[in-house]
C-alpha cells in the first residue's frame, strides 16, 4: 500500500475533525478528540496543524472552498437544471466527504451565532446564493425551506448509511431525494 501524501494525511484529519465540530461544535471538540478519530497522536496531529484553531480555519477553508466550487453554476438561470447540478455536487461531496457535509449543513444551524458571522458567511451564503435566495430571510420562505430540507435530505442519509457499500449506489437516490424536496417534479 503506497504512503500517504501530506496532503492525503491533512484531507484526513480535516475530515474527521470537520464531522467532530459539527456534532459537538467548536468549544466542546479538543484536539485530543481530534487526534483519536483521525488516529494519529496529540503529538503529531500538532505537529500539522499547531492549534485547534488552526484545523478550525483550515477545516472551514476546506468546506468554503469545496462550496465555493459547487456553487459556481453562475451561467445558469435559477430553477431546476441549475438545482439539479447543485444538488449533484453536494451529494457528491457528501459521499466523499461526509464530514464537510455535516459541517455545511451544521453552518445554517449556527445563523444566529454571532461569533461564527465570517465562518458562516463562507459557507452558508454562497451556497444560498446559488439556489437563488439569501440567508436574510427577504425573498421566498417556501424556498428557502425547500433549500435546507435538500440539504438534510443529503447530510443525513450520508451519515446514517457511512457503511453502505458501495458509496456510489447511493449517489442516484441522493441526488432523487434532494431534488424532491425542492419540489422539483422527475
Amino acid at each position: 500500500m503506497p504512503r500517504q501524501t501530506k496532503e492525503e494525511i491533512d484531507e484526513e484529519i480535516l475530515e474527521h475533525a470537520a464531522a467532530l465540530f459539527a456534532r459537538h461544535g467548536f468549544a466542546e471538540t479538543s484536539v485530543q478528540r481530534i487526534a483519536d478519530a483521525a488516529g494519529y497522536s496529540k503529538t503529531g496531529l500538532l505537529h500539522r496543524f499547531p492549534s485547534k484553531g488552526a484545523i478550525w480555519d483550515a477545516a472551514i477553508g476546506k468546506c468554503a472552498g469545496v462550496i465555493h466550487e459547487i456553487a459556481g453554476v453562475e451561467e445558469l438561470p435559477v430553477g431546476p437544471e441549475r438545482d439539479r447540478l447543485l444538488l449533484a455536487g453536494l451529494v457528491d461531496l457528501g459521499l466523499s466527504s461526509p464530514g464537510l457535509m455535516s459541517l455545511t449543513l451544521a453552518m445554517f444551524s449556527r445563523a444566529s451565532a454571532e461569533d461564527d458571522r465570517d465562518e458562516i458567511g463562507m459557507i452558508a451564503d454562497p451556497l444560498l446564493t446559488a439556489f437563488g435566495i439569501g440567508r436574510d430571510q427577504d425573498g421566498d420562505l417556501g424556498r428557502a425551506v425547500r433549500v435546507i430540507a435538500a440539504l438534510g435530505a443529503i447530510v443525513i442519509p450520508v451519515v446514517a448509511l457511512s457503511d453502505f457499500e458501495p458509496r456510489t449506489q447511493l449517489r442516484e437516490h441522493l441526488i432523487a431525494a434532494s431534488y424532491d424536496a425542492l419540489g422539483h417534479s422527475r
